[in-house]
């Protein structure tokens, strides 16, 4: 079977950025952090650090417990991304990118030009090269090679940092047998539990079993595909399916009152609607949640006719933010969070009869503000409701999603970056 896919992923990326960034820091173990505070967690780690047991999630305090000496640095999102584009660029001039997995992974299709294994090589050490040439020695990463996407990122796993691994059909099942039944595309916590209570505990299980039995297992086709996939075959993974908008934020103690929580509620309503309008969608519901200290927390739900309007987004968060619990209205929250679900594709959206004069009218109000916030960055333009706290909600990276810092970011032209002395400690 062909050698179709390559995928590039980039070694312990936002700590490797930094090193790249700052020289001090090579050679130290290093960890990414939200802000600069004892309560948080870490959301990222070098592999010193990983050697010494932080990983993503770890509290801080118990990062400083297993490692003294761990250097913990606040994070930059647009740095990571402007490296992230930077790599992309490179990777493109040498083999053209088919799909941005995240942030830090990318696939390429080998077919036809690369296929040979001899050029599938050659252009993965001309990635590497390039790489070390242009952005520095820092940003390395794993590549692998296979015949399908779901072979090739297993590949990137079984030789870190820096590796460069080739799965061909003659090393199936044998170069897989050393993973974990989780490092498999499609088998999360609850797909293992199910593999399990079928006596499915181990790859070389999983390897063995028939097209059938996963079938059973997934509950469709989907397990024969996966099935195939795991034998080599070139079946494309489904496209993931946008199903939820949202932003979160921990409030700083200066915002950390009724008033200035609710304002910061509409900062991400009014970033969050930036972002639907741009992905093309409507959203039929809006989620709200509350957390407050002595681990009391409050959420709720409210639906309404699929929009992409602001002010309509709007007048449901006020809705929302009434129905509190009347013990907790005098108290304010350290996070507040929401989320637009219900998304609906706008070729699927029927435009409100009754009502096509105000949605129109809207429609050009809200494309009018989204290209003043594009081009002089978000908060530029916004509505009364945020007021006060336009910097509040700084932008942050999902696993699976690169955020525009276009849409997202108060003038990021004017943006510098953090001193070494202000975001390390």
């Amino acid at each position: 079977m062909p050698l179709r896919s390559l995928a590039v992923d980039f070694n312990a990326f936002f700590a490797s950025c930094e090193q790249q960034e700052r020289p001090e820091l090579r050679g130290h173990p290093v960890a990414i952090v939200p802000v600069l505070a004892e309560s948080t967690s870490c959301i990222a780690a070098s592999y010193l650090a990983k050697a010494r047991g932080v990983r993503t999630g770890t509290s801080i305090a118990e990062a400083r417990q297993l490692c003294p000496e761990i250097r913990l640095i606040a994070q930059r999102p647009r740095l990571y991304i402007d490296y992230s584009r930077q790599l992309r660029a490179i990777i493109e001039s040498c083999i053209h990118i088919t799909s941005v997995r995240s942030i830090d992974e990318v696939e390429c299709d080998l077919t036809a030009t690369f296929a040979p294994r001899e050029k599938a090589l050659a252009v993965a050490r001309e990635i590497k090269t390039r790489i070390g040439q242009q952005i520095g020695p820092c940003l390395t990463s794993s590549i692998g090679i296979a015949p399908n996407w779901l072979l090739a990122k297993l590949a990137t796993d079984l030789q870190k940092p820096d590796g460069l691994v080739v799965i061909d059909d003659d090393d199936l099942p044998q170069k897989l047998l050393g993973l974990k039944l989780q490092d498999f595309l499609g088998v999360g916590q609850a797909m293992e539990a199910r593999l399990r209570a079928h006596g499915i505990d181990t790859t070389e299980k999983l390897c063995a079993a028939s097209p059938a039995l996963l079938r059973g297992i997934w509950g469709g086709v989907e397990g024969e595909r996966f099935h195939a996939r795991l034998h080599g075959a070139a079946i494309p993974m489904a496209p993931p399916k946008k199903q939820t908008i949202g932003h979160s934020h921990i409030l700083p103690p200066a915002l950390r009152t009724v008033p200035q929580a609710h304002a910061v509620l509409h900062r991400l309503l009014q970033k969050a609607a930036m972002r639907l309008r741009q992905s093309g969608h409507y959203a039929g519901a809006l989620s709200l949640s509350l957390d407050y200290y002595d681990e009391v927390s409050w959420s709720d739900e409210l639906r309404c006719t699929e929009t992409q309007d602001t002010l309509q987004l709007t007048q449901a968060l006020n809705q929302l933010w009434d129905r509190r619990p009347v013990a907790l209205r005098a108290r304010a929250p350290f996070r507040v969070g929401l989320v637009l679900t219900r998304l609906l594709p706008w070729s699927a959206h029927t435009p409100d009869l009754f009502h096509q004069a105000r949605d129109t009218a809207r429609a050009q109000l809200h494309q009018a503000m989204d290209t003043l916030n594009q081009t002089f960055g978000h908060g530029s333009v916004y509505f009364g409701g945020a007021h006060g706290v336009q910097t509040a909600a700084p932008m942050r990276i999902a696993f699976t999603s690169i955020p525009e810092p276009e849409l997202e970011e108060i003038d990021p032209r004017r943006e510098r970056r953090l001193r070494p002395e202000a975001d390390a400690y």
